[in-house]
């Protein structure tokens, strides 16, 4: 009933009905906090955004986004996810603005439970931008790169979000990691030759 009655709540409120985004707000907060609280799990000990204030950030900018046309409950989430992550790498670009000497990268480590970037605006900048390369190249890939490490999901998560098999995400998620280990080893090779120019 929950999924039916949130994409019929989505419809109405793309249609800007503020009693059914009250609704939605109540039916959806608690899986938005929890792909928050996934998120900010991954960011620096310091960081000064909570998974709370990620969530009102990320909410109203859905609320925002008027006229839409929600297909699902599947969806919001994964539009959700892709808000947070936006909203991430803002925070970490001002982060390193404010930081300014934090050029340094540190170690990015991807493996098959997780995606782990140790806590370094510059590096979860650098992911991002591997990110949207892999987008040019496999965008699949990279909304599934995206949903599981912005979003928090599980392969079998993932795979409901996208109507995917529990096998291609897998796949995908092999191939988009060693793709992005890759990228970013590459680039850091490059950043370090630059330096040392």
């Amino acid at each position: 009933m929950e999924e039916a009655e949130i994409t019929q709540l989505l419809g109405r409120v793309s249609q800007g009905d503020k009693q059914s985004e009250n609704r939605l707000l109540e039916i959806v907060y608690g899986e938005l906090k929890r792909l928050a609280a996934q998120a900010m799990r991954r960011e620096r000990a310091d960081h000064t955004l909570q998974p709370s204030a990620l969530v009102n950030e990320a909410y109203c900018k859905l609320a925002g986004t008027q006229k839409v046309p929600w297909e699902s409950r599947r969806h919001f989430y994964a539009t959700a996810a892709r808000i947070m992550r936006n909203i991430l790498i803002d925070h970490a670009r001002e982060h390193q603005a404010a930081k300014r000497g934090g050029s340094q990268h540190h170690k990015v480590e991807l493996r098959e439970d997780l995606l782990r970037v140790e806590e370094d605006a510059a590096t979860y900048l650098a992911l991002d931008q591997a990110l949207q390369r892999l987008a040019l190249v496999d965008a699949r890939q990279a909304q599934i790169v995206e949903l599981r490490f912005f979003g928090g999901l599980g392969v079998e998560e993932t795979a409901a979000t996208m109507n995917l098999s529990e096998r291609t995400v897998k796949r995908d998620w092999m191939v988009a990691r060693a793709w992005l280990e890759a990228e970013l080893t590459r680039s850091a090779g490059d950043q370090h030759r630059a330096v040392g120019a």
